[in-house]
């Protein structure tokens, strides 16, 4: 079929063209949004899940439903080894800037900016390394608000001042934070210490944010209260009936349509993960000769999605280990063959390479470092990509 024409769309954080599974999460933040900009009281929420279940995706189409409230909206993408303290200052003037143009009081608009400044300056010269970014705010920065140097005060009284700004607006504003473990643990706290206090003040502005699997586990451990401040969202695979919506829509535009045998086998292939379904999607259609799709379409075109995938998907990730740290995966994988490459204990992975524990603690955080691998409890890793272990079996 015509190429031009494929509507599948396998990119990072790249929107497919049905978003189909999502629906519940996407009316539940409508309702946040509501309710936060009316006074009343809604916790902040997170998605976790594996790579390739669509959470940053998922992040933007929410963040996309506050823009068409006239919210202020930021996104950051947390780093590792990398202070929040400027993204989240650039973030936040992008909030401002979305509301300060419909604000009538100009003097008020001007009290946020400088505050905003003070904020930004007092990032200290390690903290700006590889961030050319300054904020280009031309008033004076306010003295004595959110520039004290400790995070969790000046984000409080920063977060305090600009949701005001919003909701003399009667609306909100809302900070979304991609690769939400990768905060420092210290950093974290300050996060969640602040929107604490924003939470009990009542003032307009959530945080949503996104990471791995682990994600909770980390907010749990930086303040005890991080189960309750937040509603938290498992991002997973797709049911069948989703995931065919997912290949079945998009096609119906433009007049084609799948055998149930073709579906099938792409379930199969795919189990509903939404990357794998876009990526099989868009090859399958470039395979095929016509509507309806066949079997004989999905079998022809896996092995191309299988090659792709290893090359793009598994393989550059493979590529960013060390010999050390792809000896720790392969491990992992063959003791997760008859366990749905579920999470494995150190201790057994330890055993298999027949080694110390302690002596493959370098890998293993190394991994974890890189993103390849999670350990959602004590004494267990996993890994942070769906169908990796099959990938590394098949090497």
């Amino acid at each position: 079929m015509d190429p031009i024409r494929n509507p599948y769309a396998p990119g990072a954080g790249q929107r497919p063209p049905e978003l189909a599974g999502r629906d519940l999460e996407l009316e539940q933040f409508e309702i946040t949004l509501e309710r936060v900009a009316a006074g009343r009281p809604e916790r902040s929420m997170v998605l976790s899940g594996l790579r390739g279940v669509g959470k940053t995706v998922l992040l933007n189409a929410l963040r996309s439903q506050a823009v068409k409230r006239a919210w202020g909206t930021g996104k950051i993408e947390a780093r590792p080894d990398r202070s929040i303290r400027t993204p989240v200052a650039q973030a936040v003037h992008a909030a401002v800037r979305e509301v300060a143009h419909r604000h009538r009081d100009p003097d008020r608009v001007d009290e946020v900016a400088g505050v905003l400044k003070a904020y930004a300056l007092r990032t200290t010269l390690a903290d700006r390394k590889g961030h050319a970014w300054t904020p280009p705010l031309d008033v004076p920065a306010t003295k004595g608000r959110a520039d004290s140097g400790d995070l969790e005060l000046d984000l409080l009284e920063l977060f305090t001042d600009v949701a005001g700004l919003a909701g003399d607006l009667g609306v909100g504003i809302a900070l979304f934070v991609d690769e939400m473990q990768d905060i420092d643990p210290a950093e974290l706290t300050a996060l969640c210490g602040a929107c604490h206090e924003i939470s009990q003040l009542g003032a307009p502005l959530v945080v949503v944010g996104a990471g791995l699997p682990h994600l909770p586990v980390a907010l749990a451990a930086s303040k005890s209260y991080a189960e309750r401040l937040f509603r938290y969202v498992s991002v997973d695979r797709l049911p069948r009936e989703m995931a065919d919506r997912a290949w079945r829509v998009p096609a119906a535009e433009e007049g084609v349509d799948f055998e149930a045998g073709a579906l099938d086998e792409l379930y199969r292939l795919t189990d509903g993960y939404p990357y794998f379904v876009q990526a099989y999607g868009k090859v399958v259609w470039d395979a095929a000769v016509g509507s309806p799709v066949t079997l004989d379409d999905v079998a022809e075109a896996a092995p191309l999605a299988e090659a792709e995938l290893a090359i793009g998907f598994f393989g550059a990730r493979y590529e960013r280990a060390t010999p050390a740290e792809r000896d720790y995966m392969t491990a992992m994988a063959d003791l997760g063959a008859e366990a749905d490459d579920g999470p494995v204990a150190t201790a057994e992975v330890a055993r298999h390479l027949g080694r110390k524990p302690q002596s493959l603690s370098p890998a293993r955080d190394g991994l974890i470092k890189k993103g390849l691998v999670y350990s959602g409890e004590r004494g267990s890793v996993a890994f942070t990509v769906p169908h990796f272990g099959k990938f590394l079996r098949a090497r």
